[in-house]
């Protein structure tokens, strides 16, 4: 009968326990998202407005959206904003806009950049200004990468190719 009535209350404590454990949530950039706008002779340039990201756990249903174009106010009629695909990593969602005034890439930066963890969190805040300063140096989407942000530095160059492409 001890034994019996151990098991049921074994079987509870484990069950109670189990329902209880809360698993970690998105954990996203909690301000805005870096820009690395180049300056322009004249004039102010303006960051785009950043988007807050998800705060449901696990990656999106859609892990690609379509790449927009869209013109920027501005001066010149060459000026031209496109947003790539959004690109799904295995920490996180990485999804670029790119700004280019005739040729020349004059602004990149992170629609999305989330992180699905908080060490995850921390390499994408160290790697998201590396990797837009090297797209300005390269101004293609041949870039170093950040070594240690592997996933991320992938996803943002597919997302970043993905916009140039429809430039």
């Amino acid at each position: 009968m001890k034994r019996i009535l151990f098991s049921i209350t074994g079987t509870v404590a484990a069950l109670v326990a189990l329902l209880s454990f809360k698993s970690h949530g998105t954990v996203g950039l909690a301000t805005s998202l870096p820009s690395a706008a180049l300056p322009q002779a004249g004039a102010t340039s303006s960051a785009p407005a950043s988007s807050s990201t998800s705060a449901a756990a696990g990656p999106p249903a859609s892990t690609r959206s379509t790449p927009s174009t869209s013109a920027a106010p501005s001066t010149s009629a060459a000026t031209r904003s496109v947003i790539g695909w959004a690109e799904q990593t295995r920490y996180g969602v990485v999804q670029v806009k790119v700004t280019v005034s005739g040729s020349k890439i004059t602004d990149v930066a992170f629609v999305q950049l989330t992180a699905y963890d908080g060490r995850s969190q921390m390499i994408n805040q160290a790697a998201a200004p590396v990797l837009l300063q090297q797209t300005l140096a390269a101004q293609s989407a041949q870039i170093d990468g950040v070594s240690g942000a592997t996933y991320t530095s992938a996803g943002y160059e597919a997302s970043l190719q993905s916009a140039l492409d429809h430039l």
